[in-house]
């Protein structure tokens, strides 16, 4: 019997909301079942405009359109961060991510208008549905969020619609719907976050260390727009251009972001960076081994073009060699997330932003090395890096990243969790680290027995989850600020879900799992 992938996926994602639901039940977990419901007929129109070449914009081929999983992450997140804001007392995160639940329910929702707008004949049942679950969030809105909090919604939208129609048009066949609704709705959110930062210096506070993510995400946004619209009408290969380009990005950089950060933090943001970085002895252990790891690293990106040009048959790294790298990458994170998260979080976004730079070198072919990494670069690409840009790269870093970077530390006693919550910024070590690893080289190697209507195995699943079990309980021995207070069972549960969407997403996985793994854990 052939089971429909989509339906798995979707009935999983329902399961967590379901979840979310009964750990939360206030209005707005009502109004994420019916959204989850609405966005199941959606995606189906949704995935039928994708087979028939319907939709506007060029899509990433080979997937379904993504729109279930996608769809709740963002309301789902602000659910269980607001119940744990709310059982702190902060009433101002509280608050906020009341207004994080409702923009990622509207962002939703307008994704859904837009399917069913350019579905011809029009689907009456799902217009329906969508209506009446559209009219349910909307007056939820109406009950619980402030005039200003509706304002910041709406810009936030309107971002969203602009900035979409800039990046699908610039790079198509990149992204899904979901996968472009959750990276541009999350920048999006970003952007609006940081003028709105902007215009009230005075009210401005928190650890400096939270700035950088949005400064470094807003002027990567403009460095890649600004050239990729001028190298339309001009060639990138020169050195003229080149030289330019790298002009423009120290420009950026040191005459725009710096300050703009400094705004932020009250100081330089380079004399404050070495003194964050110099603060003791282990800080200077933990660069020092980083920055081993990524010469070993390299040595394997280095290693695996010596093969291919010394006549070698594999003309692409095979799945084993192309997980070295989250092993590599769970070997960076795990010290970083014991001694000492704040260098980790610091780390990780200077990370993110040599990695967008180094991918407008080689996308362009900025000269010196852009056609160098092209080459390079090649040797790694999967099914999924159709479009212009190699992403699977900086999905990896986001996936293990964000569970940090959006960790709740102001409504986090002592910066600490209890209970599941301890494991929460492991969440991306857990789900792409280990998890996705295991799953894909033992699957790949031993698996007999597939999940029906997938290519993934059960053998490579039930590792998985194995491996993931035996990561934690070698997390609890190291990290002694883990106290899972009897949660076992929910936490294997929460391992057991995301596996089971890992084996029929046809998402970003290294993307969706830890956002995924994040709520459960959260709750």
């Amino acid at each position: 019997m052939q089971i429909n992938p989509a339906l798995v996926e979707s009935a999983v994602v329902l399961a967590v909301v379901l979840c979310v639901h009964m750990a939360v039940w206030n209005q707005h977990s009502w109004c994420s079942i019916a959204l989850v419901i609405q966005a199941f007929y959606v995606q189906h129109k949704w995935d039928r405009l994708l087979r028939s070449g319907g939709a506007v914009f060029q899509f990433r081929p080979a997937a379904n359109s993504g729109i279930v999983p996608a769809s709740m992450v963002m309301p789902l997140l602000g659910l269980v961060l607001r119940e744990k804001c709310s059982a702190s007392g902060n009433v101002y995160f509280e608050r906020f991510s009341m207004v994080v639940t409702i923009t990622g329910m509207m962002l939703a929702l307008f994704l859904s208008l837009i399917a069913l707008g350019i579905t011809r004949p029009v689907p009456t049942n799902t217009c329906v549905i969508a209506g009446m679950a559209g009219s349910a969030i909307l007056y939820t809105t109406k009950q619980t969020l402030t005039v200003s909090e509706v304002i910041e919604v709406l810009e936030v939208l309107l971002i969203f619609v602009y900035l979409s129609l800039i990046v699908l048009y610039l790079l198509p066949r990149c992204f899904t719907p979901g996968e472009a609704l959750l990276i541009v709705g999350g920048i999006s959110f970003i952007v609006n976050q940081l003028i709105k930062r902007s215009l009230n210096l005075a009210e401005v506070k928190g650890d400096p260390v939270n700035y950088f993510l949005p400064v470094i995400v807003v002027g990567s946004l403009l460095l890649g727009v600004f050239f990729a619209l001028l190298f339309c009408f001009m060639e990138s290969e020169t050195w003229v251009s080149s030289l330019f380009f790298h002009m423009m990005t120290a420009v950026l950089g040191l005459g725009i972001l710096m300050p703009w950060l400094s705004l932020f933090i009250g100081r330089h943001p380079i004399m404050w960076l070495l003194d964050f970085v110099t603060l003791n002895d282990r800080r200077l252990c933990l660069l020092g081994y980083w920055v081993f790891l990524v010469v070993v690293a390299t040595c394997v990106v280095l290693h695996q073009n010596y093969q291919r040009q010394s006549g070698s048959k594999k003309h692409q790294a095979s799945t084993i060699v192309r997980k070295y790298f989250h092993l590599i990458v769970v070997a960076t994170y795990v010290p970083g997330l014991i001694y000492d998260r704040q260098l980790l979080h610091v780390a990780s976004v200077g990370c993110l932003a040599v990695f967008l730079f180094l991918e407008y070198v080689r996308y362009f072919r900025i000269r010196p090395v852009g056609q160098l990494l092209r080459q390079l670069l090649t040797l790694f690409l999967d099914e999924r890096d159709c479009g212009p840009l190699i992403l699977t790269h900086i999905y990896l870093l986001l996936g293990m990243s964000l569970p940090i970077w959006l960790f709740p530390g102001p409504c986090a006693p002592k910066g600490i969790l209890p209970g599941a919550g301890g494991l929460v910024p492991y969440a991306g070590v857990l789900a792409v680290g280990v998890g996705d690893t295991v799953a894909s080289m033992f699957g790949s190697t031993m698996g007999e027995i597939r999940w029906p209507g997938t290519k993934k195995t059960m053998e490579g699943t039930a590792t998985s989850v194995f491996a993931q079990i035996i990561a934690v309980a070698m997390f609890l021995i190291f990290d002694g600020s883990i106290n899972l207070n009897s949660t076992y069972s929910w936490i294997v549960g929460s391992i057991t879900l995301v596996a089971m969407l890992e084996a029929y997403t046809s998402q970003i996985d290294n993307l969706l799992l830890p956002l995924y793994l994040f709520i459960l854990l959260l709750l």
